[in-house]
């Protein structure tokens, strides 16, 4: 992975593209792997874990109606969380994370290592959505590895 980190992190130093996060099924790894990189200090402008629906809402702006509808694990909501986080902290670039790294809260409709990422970039908007396997720290690392791919296929 820290040759994806590598990548990204000096695409967006050469682009002078600052970075924030939302996670949620990933609890800070975006965040961390972006920050293990050396200079990340200079684009990394900050991070928001936002587990809970209530710190969608209140920390990034997700609309209520869209987690209604939607769900908290939805291309919906991975869009707003996405472009939140960027408006949040002025920053050119947004990532979120949201899905159901397991063991429990799967569905039929929405079963465990379902996974949503986000990337804006200026306020152009990319959603993929991920069929994950593995456990739970499996699951979560995945979806980190597939972000900054994304990500660096972007920048």
């Amino acid at each position: 992975m820290n040759e994806i980190v590598f990548a990204v992190m000096e695409k967006a130093l050469k682009k002078e593209l600052s970075i924030a996060t939302a996670e949620s099924c990933t609890g800070g790894k975006v965040a961390a792997a972006l920050i293990g990189y050396a200079g990340a200090s200079d684009i990394y402008k900050e991070g928001f874990v936002t587990y809970s629906n209530e710190a969608k809402m209140k920390r990034l702006g997700v609309n209520e109606k869209t987690l209604s509808k939607y769900g908290a694990v939805s291309e919906q909501t991975a869009r707003e969380m996405a472009e939140g986080a960027a408006n949040a902290a002025n920053a050119d670039i947004g990532l979120s994370t949201t899905g159901i790294a397991g063991p429990g809260g799967g569905t039929a409709e929405k079963p465990v290592g379902l996974v949503y990422i986000g990337v804006s970039v200026k306020g152009n908007t990319t959603v993929k959505k991920l069929n994950l396997s593995g456990d739970r720290e499996t699951v979560r690392n995945s979806a980190v590895k597939e972000i900054l791919t994304l990500l660096d296929s972007l920048i």
